[in-house]
């Protein structure tokens, strides 16, 4: 049904609030377009995530048609970078072929090669929202102004304390302050539609019918309401993830949370008062057109005409190049694998074991320790090393989850300054280093409170700004600075903030014990020996303990880096990985933990001692943490451990110079330069973080022991043989092996598109509402993903965009088992967002084909795992 709009002049009314109820179909229709969109997590936790999560029900390609029809967005490379892939040889004919196989294509190498060397660039494509047609007629940019607007509401409602303006809407949801901002909102005026501040107020109260009487008074047909509101959550994409996060959250916690639906209304709202508005003898007949192909499932190019949709060959031609890729790289590694690692295993106690984070940048720091310290033995396990916490920083109130996004903490921990035996410090001690923290990090505060504030925005910086700021500029400049404080700074001296550290116990005194005096703090002590047998079983870490065994976390040491968490720690949240590290080696440290345990089975002697220690991705140092601790008679041992470190250190650094383009310099100007790296207030590119990332192990660590894997692979140590039940493969496939699998989707759309799935320019970044998000400049939506600097050094892509390929040693029956209970994985795999191998004891290599199960590769069976 068409609008009356559509057929006189002028517009009629608004009709009241309830006039256009929503139909139990329309309400199906909102809640499936806004389960589309995928969250997005703030700067200050801001984890990978995959940026087509609400599309993994897909099918991979079937999914790059839907965001293609709906927003012109691109989830392939463009064919001449694929051109460039064969060229180079990264595609043989021998990919082609079995990519063309595995994608059910009758296309030949020959084809494939003509269709990459001819680029085919079509018109834009999109479902056209009305104020695209209002654009092309219209000599305002509409679309942009709506966008703007959004943007401004939504940074004003959300600010997270970066506003120093209390807002006047407390209280409000997101659609009624809207309501009230719009009808106040005199920037209408300056585009002359001063008249419809007033026509906001008769909008409908409730937001799900604002959005039944938009798609009613627009005349969307219901076969393309859904599709609609897809493409308006889109144009305003990276608010749409925001609120879309606050349902996650929400969901996460057994609640509910619609303030993603109240901003679908907000920009619906915006259509249907511009049509009402701007509606001409040139616009409504060109609109009912477009809805008329929009109800046959047309979106045709844009506003501007018809085109042939993108889809067939061309849709084809792009996801058999994209397998044939992956196919190559497939091979390779597989190649490695085949050739086998060195195969050793610790036969005699290990010189010293150190458990690292399966991140791909500890591949490079654990093959460079085991080369240094060949008697080490190294493990991967997700960075929150199965420790399920919150914790509270000292002086703080509130706690930060240390976990993956996907799973919910247990526990809340707190730090607190603890004596030479790891318990809590004399209150009065305590107080007096709180008294210290508070009066230094007001003074840091009060000064940033005062530079942004009004009265020193103008007069003030141009008469003390250039005197004051001089010296730190020179010094930031030139790389004269001082190392930067990690993140988590207490501003205490030394030797202070050495004693503190996360406690198992509750705090007797504090402000932690203070706030939370009702709430359950510290691990109990009945559940800590379960949870120390859990996390030694998920390590594969039973028996044949070293003397000194560490737990290394990671986080990144960066400055003037809005997404400088995006450098941490994933499995910890988006935090780094030191809390997790201690609070482990603390609990298993605990003698009353170690008696439980050889009740259980697991007998750590008496001599072993675990070291909680953190890995700086930037500049590759390792800190150990509550090494004071130790009894003398380690200190030989701890010397020689950090010498290990130390060259450890130095390898890696070595490999990632030729990345960071320093392969020619020495030794020693490669160590000072990562180290100005990461305190150059004008670095944009401090470390490559995970980019490369394509493949995710879970196996022995003799698979892959002396294996060169490039920094690209995961690396999770597993032992089926092991584990009874399977529980830890089950564990290993819904949280590291998906967490995996959204990094590397995360870094896969932030490339093969980063106008929609990531943030631009960082060069021209301002953070929104203190720790939101970014824009790319000074309006505009949301940003979500990464920088380009993220991903491209200028002259080339850093990051090669393949889906994950995840290889698994492990009996087939117990994979398979897994899939079949978890909806998200089996989502993931079988629609083909995952590529996924087995690999047997005796060595043999099987691919899951979706459809048609488990295919043995070869019969040239890979070396068996000692």
């Amino acid at each position: 049904m068409l609008p009356q709009e559509a057929t006189n002049e002028g517009y009629e009314p608004l009709m009241p609030a309830d006039a256009d109820p929503v139909t139990p179909a329309l309400d199906q229709q909102i809640e499936a377009a806004c389960n589309r969109i995928a969250p997005v997590w703030p700067l200050d936790r801001f984890v990978a995530v995959n940026p087509f999560h609400g599309l993994v029900d897909q099918r991979f390609e079937e999914a790059a048609a839907t965001l293609r029809r709906i927003a012109d967005a691109r989830m392939y490379m463009p064919r001449s970078w694929y051109h460039e892939q064969l060229q180079a040889g990264r595609i043989t004919d021998d990919d082609l072929c079995e990519a063309a196989c595995l994608c059910g294509s009758g296309l030949t190498p020959q084809q494939l090669r003509d269709a990459a060397a001819a680029e085919r660039q079509g018109p834009a494509g999109g479902v056209p929202l009305l104020t695209a047609l209002v654009d092309e007629l219209d000599a305002d940019d509409w679309s942009s102004f709506v966008v703007e607007r959004i943007s401004h509401h939504c940074a004003a409602y959300f600010d997270m304390g970066q506003a120093t303006w209390k807002r006047p809407w407390e209280g409000m949801s997101l659609y009624a302050a809207w309501r009230r901002f719009a009808s106040l909102d005199y920037s209408l005026t300056m585009m002359g539609q001063d008249g419809m501040r007033a026509r906001v107020k008769a909008l409908p109260e409730s937001p799900r019918a604002c959005i039944a009487s938009a798609i009613r008074r627009l005349g969307i047909p219901e076969t393309a309401a859904l599709d609609y509101m897809h493409a308006a959550l889109m144009d305003i994409g990276g608010w749409a993830a925001w609120t879309r996060l606050l349902r996650w959250e929400a969901e996460l916690n057994g609640g509910s949370d619609d303030t993603i639906v109240e901003l679908l209304a907000i920009r619906l709202a915006w259509d249907m008062l511009l049509y009402e508005h701007k509606s001409t003898p040139a616009i409504r007949p060109r609109w009912r057109e477009i809805c008329a192909r929009l109800g046959r499932g047309d979106t045709g190019a844009g506003v501007g005409g018809d085109r042939t949709a993108t889809g067939g060959n061309d849709a084809e031609v792009e996801h058999v190049l994209l397998t044939a890729l992956e196919q190559g790289y497939q091979r390779r590694l597989i190649d490695q694998l085949a050739a086998g690692g060195d195969g050793k295993t610790p036969e005699t106690r290990p010189a010293v074991q150190a458990a690292f984070c399966i991140d791909v940048r500890s591949e490079i720091i654990r093959r460079a320790f085991e080369t240094v310290c060949p008697k080490a033995q190294t493990l991967g396990f997700a960075g929150f090393f199965g420790v399920p916490i919150e914790h509270v920083p000292l002086g703080a109130v509130e706690p930060r989850s240390h976990m993956p996004v996907l799973l919910t903490p247990t526990y809340q921990v707190c730090s607190a300054l603890l004596d030479e035996h790891g318990q809590g410090a004399d209150a009065d001690e305590e107080e007096e280093a709180l008294a210290t923290q508070r009066r230094r990090t007001g003074i840091l505060k009060s000064w940033k409170a005062f530079k942004m504030g009004a009265s020193s925005c103008f007069s003030f910086v141009e008469a003390a700004g250039l005197l004051l700021y001089a010296p730190k500029i020179i010094a930031d400049s030139f790389g004269w600075s001082r190392p930067v404080a990690a993140p988590d700074d207490l501003h205490l001296d030394e030797a202070t903030e050495r004693r503190v550290g996360p406690t198992l116990d509750t705090p007797h005194h504090g402000p932690c014990a203070h706030h939370h005096e009702h709430e359950s703090i510290g691990i109990p002590e009945a559940d800590r020996v379960p949870l120390a047998e859990g996390i030694l079983k998920a390590m594969s870490m039973t028996d044949n303990f070293a003397r000194l065994v560490l737990l290394v976390g990671h986080g990144s040491t960066v400055v003037n880096n809005p997404h400088a968490t995006g450098l941490d720690c994933g499995a910890c949240g988006g935090m780094t990985g030191e809390a997790s590290a201690r609070v482990g080696a603390a609990l298993l440290n605990d003698p009353q933990v170690r008696k439980g345990l050889v009740t259980r089975g697991i007998e750590i002697p008496a001599d072993t001692w675990f070291i909680g220690a953190q890995h700086d991705t930037c500049t590759d140092a390792v800190r150990l943490y509550d090494t004071h601790r130790l009894p003398a008679g380690y200190a030989e041992e701890l010397a020689e451990l950090k010498s290990w470190l130390k060259q450890a250190g130095e390898l890696t650094r070595l490999q990632r110079a030729a990345r960071l383009g320093l392969e020619s310099q020495s030794l020693r100007a490669v160590t000072a330069n990562v180290q100005h790296r990461s305190r150059d207030w004008a670095q944009v590119r401090p470390e490559w973080a995970l980019a490369g990332c394509a493949a995710f192990i879970a196996a022995p660590r003799a698979r892959t022991r002396g294996l060169d894997l490039g920094g690209r692979t995961f690396l999770h140590d597993y032992h089926w043989q092991q584990d009874e039940g399977y529980g830890v493969l089950e564990l290993i496939m819904t949280a590291p092996m998906v967490v995996a699998g959204w990094i590397n989707l995360q870094y896969y759309g932030s490339t093969t598109d980063n106008r929609r799935f990531g943030s631009g320019n960082k060069v021209l970044h301002n953070v929104v509402g203190g720790a939101i998000g970014v824009l790319e400049g000074n309006a505009g939506d949301l940003r979500v993903g990464l920088p380009m600097q993220s991903l491209h050094d200028g002259k080339q892509w850093m990051h090669e965009p393949v889906r994950l390929s995840v290889f698994l040693e492990a009996p087939q029956q117990a994979i398979d088992d897994i899939i079949a209970r978890h909806d998200l994985v089996r989502q993931m795999l079988d629609n083909g967002w995952l590529h996924l191998f087995r690999m047997d004891d005796d060595g043999g290599m099987h691919r899951r084909v979706p459809g048609a199960g488990w295919q043995q590769l070869s019969q040239e069976a890979l070396p068996a795992a000692a």
